[in-house]
């Protein structure tokens, strides 16, 4: 099932994609998607419902984030072995846990805001994991059981500010819009599996990441159980896997950061397309 949020922004109702590709509305159903309403036992009754009974939304609405909120947005750092080389950084021996502030959560198709004073404007492809179960020391063999749904995710970044300003990366990486999320989420029983999905990033049109997560050091199961080891996620929290080489801060000699005018499209396979365009 497709899962989306549709309409104004500040406005946004819950809907899903139907086998034509039409917005049907499921407001009558279920609310707006953050938190309880992405858990399982909420996705089973919504798949339940025979869709094509739903009312068809005419038009081109805007389709906003995928969710309203999340109680926490975590991210995995230097999680794919030729991006870790060519940041320069050491392969980690567990994941690498980070934040992102829930703020910068963003639609699919909106803008990226330069922030004030930035300039090392970074871009990064992700698989995207949405819990629909509480998880608290969890196995890997049962981690995946704990998946609500799979999307697209750009984890986008301010270099200079993530690496340059003291404390934690969450600094570069959570300035407004800088968490595009969507265009949909998928539900876990459309992804057979989530390390063997095509993940891509293009700029002005030209290819800077490809790869797959079949090349993440730390599958989404290993994830998922490692972190539960030290807090308990929360239904509704999600995940940003990590992101493959081709990012703007190891491009050789001279990075070529984002400005004002660019267009990024990001994509994980079968989990739909973004394109943002950045803002000065």
């Amino acid at each position: 099932m497709k899962l989306l949020r549709y309409g104004p922004k500040g406005q946004e109702k819950p809907g899903c994609l139907d086998a034509d590709g039409n917005i049907r509305d499921l407001s009558e159903h279920t609310g707006d998607f953050a938190g309880s309403t992405v858990s399982l036992e909420n996705i089973k009754t919504l798949k339940s419902i025979d869709i094509t009974t739903l009312p068809v939304i005419s038009g081109d609405p805007r389709i906003g984030c995928a969710l309203a909120d999340v109680p926490n947005f975590y991210c995995i750092g230097l999680n794919y072995a030729k991006h870790a080389a060519e940041t320069g950084s050491t392969l980690p021996t567990e994941p690498l846990v980070f934040n992102k502030a829930t703020s910068a959560l963003n639609g699919p198709y909106d803008f990226i805001q330069i922030p004030q004073g930035s300039t090392c404007l970074d871009w990064e492809v992700e698989l995207g994991v949405i819990i629909g179960k509480e998880a608290s020391y969890v196995s890997e063999d049962e981690a995946l059981s704990h998946v609500a749904a799979y999307c697209t995710l750009n984890d986008v970044s301010e270099r200079e500010f993530q690496k340059s300003r003291g404390g934690q990366w969450v600094k570069g990486k959570s300035a407004p819009t800088f968490a595009p999320v969507g265009p949909y989420l998928i539900t876990a029983d459309k992804v057979k599996d989530p390390q063997n999905l095509g993940v891509t990033c293009a700029v002005n049109g030209q290819m800077r990441q490809s790869s797959n997560t079949s090349d993440m050091i730390f599958t989404v199961a290993e994830i998922i159980s490692n972190m539960s080891q030290y807090f308990t996620l929360r239904v509704g929290d999600i995940i940003a896997t990590g992101t493959p080489e081709g990012v703007a801060m190891g491009m050789k000699p001279t990075p070529c950061f984002l400005q004002a005018g660019d267009i990024v499209e990001t994509e994980v396979q079968g989990l739909g397309k973004q394109r943002l365009t950045v803002q000065g």
